[in-house]
């Protein structure tokens, strides 16, 4: 399957399957003529990315995930749960940050509102 025949079937475009293929994410091999070509799975693997891209996974750990898929879903062997689950409390962190962040934000609003003079009229 050439590259603009994967970007039709997944609805990727080209110019992210290149970077996919950058990031050690997507494998292609080349023609004599040095045009990509995927393989069949390949749909499926974009599809894949994408899935654990939405989760919020950065590209360095789903090339860790890459050879522990299971089947054409987005599944992975047990071996990498342990993966997973560091980057589950990586976001329980980075979500109770943003919520401190966001408290300390709305108490300087609110005191800042209270305090708030009145434009003079003019």
């Amino acid at each position: 399957m050439k590259i603009g025949e994967l970007a039709a079937a997944t609805g990727v475009s080209i110019r992210l399957l290149r970077y996919y293929e950058e990031q050690g994410l997507l494998v292609a091999s080349r023609s004599g003529g040095g045009h990509r070509q995927y393989d069949d799975d390949a749909p499926a693997a974009v599809t894949r990315i994408r899935t654990l891209l939405a989760a919020g996974l950065p590209t360095r750990v789903i090339r860790d995930l890459t050879p522990c898929f299971v089947g054409d879903g987005p599944e992975v062997d047990a071996c990498v749960l342990d993966l997973l689950r560091e980057q589950l409390v990586s976001f329980d962190s980075r979500i109770a940050e943003l919520q401190r962040a966001r408290t300390s934000l709305a108490d300087l609003l609110d005191a800042s509102e209270r305090h708030e003079v009145a434009p003079p009229f003019g």
